[in-house]
This record gives C-alpha cells, structure tokens and sequence, in this order.
C-alpha cells in the first residue's frame, strides 16, 4: 500500500468507506476513546472540524478499546455519547484495534510511515494523532497529549500545499 487512498475502513455506522473518495483532502486521523482523561480532546477535534472543513480538512476518528478499556461501547453508544457530550459532527468510524495482530490495515500503514519516539511503530494510548496530505501521504505523528489546537499551524500549512 502505497498511500491512504488504497485503504478503506467502516463509518460508525457500519457502512464501508473507500478511503480513495477523500482524495485532494487533508486528513487528520484520531484513535479516540470515550472514558480517557485525553476524551475532552473531542471538543479540540470538533473545533478543527469546524474551522478548516470547508478547506478541506477531514477528521476521521477510530474508536479503540485497547487501552485501559476506555471504550467498551458498542459503536452506536460511541456515537451517542460523542454527539450529545462533544456535539461531535465529524466522521467517527467502526471500533477497531491499533496495535497487534487484529491492527486495522490502516493503522498498520499509518504507523509505518510515521513511526513515534525512538522510532517505535506501536500507538501508546488514546488520541495519537495523524495528519495526512492532499496526497494521501502521512506528514507527521502527535502524541496523545499533544492538543488539537497546537496542530493548526500544520494543519494550515497542508491545506495551502
């Protein structure tokens, strides 16, 4: 696989989604997690959804519960609780795992291409960010704790590319 656009993944709603019908965006890609003291990071989420959308900018957000089984809803309560707590409008995706033999094939990729500190693969916890260019290559890896505010000079910067 060679770029995002040879992926596809599953909206919350089960419907499967070409990731190739994104193409010419920039995308910003986020293992969430609904009980994580890094949650309140949806409304940062939301906030770039809403202030660089109709530049371009696609979040798309992966709920997980590999870590500290801090999403052990169905994907329909994931939904819910981010819409009524986050007013979250952007694209949340199926449940799937990031790390290990069951990873999703994006993640896999993703991980490939921007390894984190010391050159690690593995995503360390919820909320590690991906930022993706128009081009469907990775530009750069965020740790977990890094806000979604602090993004939005690179954020720009892909979307003026």
């Amino acid at each position: 696989m060679s770029s995002l656009y040879d992926f596809e993944a599953q909206q919350i709603n089960g419907q499967t989604v070409p990731l190739k019908q994104f193409q010419g965006q920039v995308l910003l890609i986020v293992n969430t997690a609904s009980a994580c003291g890094f949650t309140p990071q949806f409304e940062g989420l939301e906030a770039l959804h809403q202030r660089y959308g109709a530049e371009g900018l696609v979040v798309l957000g992966f709920p997980c519960n590999q870590f500290g089984r801090q999403d052990p809803g169905s994907d329909a309560e994931i939904a819910s609780f981010c819409q009524l707590n986050y007013g979250v409008s952007f694209s949340m995706m199926h449940k799937i795992e990031v790390n290990g033999a069951d990873a999703h094939p994006l993640y896999r990729w993703l991980t490939t291409e921007a390894p984190g500190l010391l050159g690690i693969k593995a995503i360390k916890w919820n909320f590690t960010k991906f930022l993706v260019g128009r081009d469907g290559q990775v530009i750069r890896r965020y740790a977990p704790q890094d806000a979604p505010a602090r993004l939005a000079g690179d954020i720009e910067a892909a979307l003026s590319a």
